[in-house]
């Protein structure tokens, strides 16, 4: 099993939680998080004068899949959150070694 964790757009959410939904992935959790990549953040203007907002808000996917998902997951988080402008988001790939259901005490691929 691996956790996939995905940081997107605020905007994008909906299309992306709709997209994995319909593919089967309806389990996930959404973290509201903040950062910054390649851009460093943006210049905006207030009142005549220029500052830099240094991170920018983001939301973090997660979703735990088995292995051989993994690669269709990727492809509809991309195809669903990207815009082709930077800041779109990155998307990382843990090992999971143990799941469980805290209900119902199962186990692994029978949790997920």
């Amino acid at each position: 099993m691996k956790k996939i964790e995905a940081v997107v757009r605020p905007t994008k959410l909906e299309e992306v939680k709709a997209s994995l939904e319909d593919a089967g992935f309806s389990s996930l959790t959404i973290v509201d998080v903040k950062g910054r990549g390649q851009q460093k953040g943006i210049i905006q203007q207030w009142r005549g004068q220029e500052y830099r907002v240094d991170t920018l808000p983001k939301l973090k996917v997660e979703l735990i899949v088995n292995d051989e998902d993994v690669d269709k997951a990727i492809d509809i988080i991309v195809s669903s959150a990207r815009t082709g402008n930077i800041g779109d988001g990155k998307i990382f790939v843990l090992p999971v070694e143990k799941v469980v259901r805290i209900r119902t005490g199962e186990r692994d691929g029978k949790a997920v």
